[in-house]
């Protein structure tokens, strides 16, 4: 619950940065018309703009406004909040002076000493004078805190007018995350099938083979030795393709050495050669690892079985809180991005809130690129 220390802490605070603001008003309006200073003229905006609604969300009781707004919203909210905050200024200074004024009159009072206000005069403050200045300074105080409570009302309107997203903003969010959740449903769907046919077409039928094996040894026990040798190179084959199947799920490397290490695999594993530069500041979460070591590795996958090439370039790079993986083959080119395969990615990539785009004319180079926000 909103205490009202805390909302008169918020709107002095608002005062001081109105007082701010308005003497930075010029400078930046001229910062703006320069093309070269613009930029960091609205990146000032916008910081000013986070500390506002930082401080009306935790002093006045504001809604949160979301994502940061576009530059000229910010430019706008801190333009139309002056008024106010200059307006809270001057309702504090008359309250304290009311405050000031009460307190004075009152230890006149009751110590029957020269009231401060008027001690040259000689005054001392009366019954008859109190009770005088009570009914108007009642008065005057409530229309004080009615005007603090005003001050704060406005503010915390014009956040959520000029910073919140607007109903078309909001329409396009929910769009999109209708499409990432459709995306998601898609990307776990063609991840079961890709399992469900791995096992059924590799370890499957290794196990249906060592159960044969078995049996014909215990038919024909004179060429049992041979046959258990022979189940025995199957159940070590079956265990090869367990395992290689588990590797292309989610390597434990991800998790126990990192995204290099994990993509260091894919070019051992990779059927021709594969170089790698992973330049990472620190190791991005575990589902944007998770996303861009599966994009990497059905990219190489991709390369290797259709393109024909003689090699692969892969490249990973953080920059602004996003992880970029571009991979780049040399083949033949003609790749169709609304394929199976690089459908798939797209709808892995789209599922982590990323973007996804495939470059393939005809001749190559293909290249394929996912960035994937880190924060």
């Amino acid at each position: 619950m909103r205490t009202w220390p805390r909302t008169g802490a918020g709107v002095a605070l608002g005062a001081c940065s109105a007082a701010g603001h308005l003497l930075l008003a010029l400078p930046l309006a001229a910062a703006l018309l320069v093309p070269a200073l613009r930029a960091r003229a609205e990146a000032v905006a916008l910081r000013l703009a986070a500390l506002e609604r930082r401080r009306v969300a935790l002093l006045l009781g504001g809604a949160d406004a979301g994502a940061d707004p576009a530059p000229g919203r910010a430019l706008r909210y801190l333009g139309a909040r002056l008024p106010v905050g200059l307006l809270g200024g001057a309702v504090l200074a008359l309250l304290g002076a009311g405050l000031v004024f009460a307190a004075t009159l009152l230890h006149s009072w009751i110590t029957q000493t020269p009231w401060l206000l008027e001690r040259e005069a000689g005054v001392v403050a009366t019954s008859r004078l109190v009770a005088f200045y009570a009914l108007p300074g009642a008065v005057l105080l409530y229309l004080a805190l009615a005007g603090a409570a005003g001050v704060a009302r406005g503010e915390r309107t014009l956040l959520a007018r000029l910073l919140a997203p607007s109903r078309a903003e909001l329409t396009r969010r929910v769009e999109e995350l209708s499409r990432t959740r459709a995306a998601v449903v898609a990307a776990i769907d063609d991840e079961r099938r890709r399992i469900e046919r791995d096992l059924h077409d590799g370890v499957q039928q290794r196990l249906v083979a060592l159960g044969m094996l078995l049996g014909r040894a215990r038919r024909h026990p004179d060429r049992a030795d041979e046959f258990v040798a022979q189940a025995h190179d199957e159940a070590q084959r079956a265990l090869a393709e367990l395992r290689d199947v588990s590797w292309r799920v989610y390597p434990a490397a991800l998790d126990t050495e990192g995204l290099a290490a994990a993509l260091a695999s894919v070019a051992e594993r990779a059927p021709l050669p594969v170089r790698i530069r992973c330049d990472l500041p620190a190791e991005p979460p575990a589902t944007v690892r998770a996303a861009a070591w599966f994009v990497i590795s059905e990219a190489v996958t991709n390369a290797a079985k259709h393109s024909g090439a003689p090699g692969v370039d892969v490249k990973v790079t953080v920059e602004d809180g996003v992880l970029r993986a571009t991979v780049r083959d040399g083949g033949r080119g003609g790749a169709d991005p609304a394929g199976g395969g690089l459908s798939g990615l797209a709808r892995r990539v789209a599922a982590a809130d990323g973007a996804f785009t495939v470059t393939s004319p005809p001749g190559g180079p293909t290249v394929v690129t996912a960035e994937l926000p880190c924060g």
